[in-house]
């Protein structure tokens, strides 16, 4: 059940008052959310990100697999800070607040990455932030995303590469991202899964198993030390946030239970 911190949280998000240096604030009003509040969408995740530009090795290690090419502006809130929440403004045209919800344990894909795995529940809201010139809003922090999305599922059995685009079924999304954020450059790579709860788990470690089958090019393993969401990475940044506000979450600490299979091989 949605805590009703989240229910007031999200409320009050319908409406967000930005500031302009030397101007008169700027109030944004949200339209009502494309699904419904008390629902929103469960999602689980684990994400590693990683100084430098992306390598080409790297981008040829990910294209053995068919995928979809995206470019697009995000702005994360930063300050205040809002303890379990993130917030960002999704291409100039949606709010969109995630609530944490914890941690089920460590992706384990033996000799080739572990990462902890978080869930998530996601809203989004059509919405029209003012221009900013090309600078960041206060508060609120801009990255630059070229994103690279392989979608699975294991609807149909073993798990297979989807042509379905999001939202449209159960399963997990796989991306490689270049990243860019006030002239520094930066990659991720990620696991989304979504879809009825009892699948998440299992969708994100077959995902995973596949997509290690072969390890990432040098020899390189994702850690725990690179595992992080985009705004936990971007509150650890010099000068993120307010120092007096609540952080946004503390490091998730995983639960004892640990997964831990080889590649190829998703747990039973």
């Amino acid at each position: 059940m949605l805590a009703e911190a989240h229910r007031s949280t999200l409320t009050g998000l319908a409406r967000i008052t930005m500031h302009r240096q030397g101007q008169e604030q700027v109030t944004m009003t949200a339209a009502q959310p494309v699904s419904p509040v008390t629902e929103g969408i469960r999602s689980l995740e684990v994400r590693w990100i990683f100084p430098g530009r992306l390598e080409t090795a790297v981008a040829g290690w990910f294209a053995r697999f068919p995928a979809e090419l995206e470019t697009r502006e995000d702005t994360y809130l930063l300050s205040p800070r809002l303890r379990g929440l993130s917030v960002k403004l999704r291409a100039g045209a949606a709010l969109e607040v995630k609530a944490y919800q914890g941690s089920p344990g460590i992706l384990d894909v033996a000799g080739c990455a572990r990462g902890r795995m978080e869930s998530w529940r996601k809203w989004a809201f059509p919405f029209g932030p003012p221009s900013q010139g090309g600078r960041d809003p206060d508060g609120w922090r801009l990255v630059r995303k070229t994103r690279r999305i392989s979608r699975f599922s294991v609807a149909s059995g073993p798990i297979r590469v989807s042509g379905q685009g999001p939202g449209e079924e159960p399963g997990c999304a796989a991306e490689l991202t270049e990243v860019l954020s006030r002239g520094e450059a930066w990659w991720t790579l990620g696991f989304e899964s979504v879809g009825p709860p009892h699948l998440l788990r299992s969708q994100l470690e077959a995902a995973a198993a596949l997509v290690f089958a072969e390890t990432l090019p040098g020899e390189m393993e994702p850690g725990l030390n690179d595992s992080r969401s985009y705004a936990e990475w971007l509150l650890q940044w010099p000068g993120a946030g307010d120092n007096h506000a609540q952080a946004l979450l503390s490091a998730p600490q995983p639960d004892p239970l640990h997964f831990h299979f080889g590649p190829g091989q998703s747990t039973p």
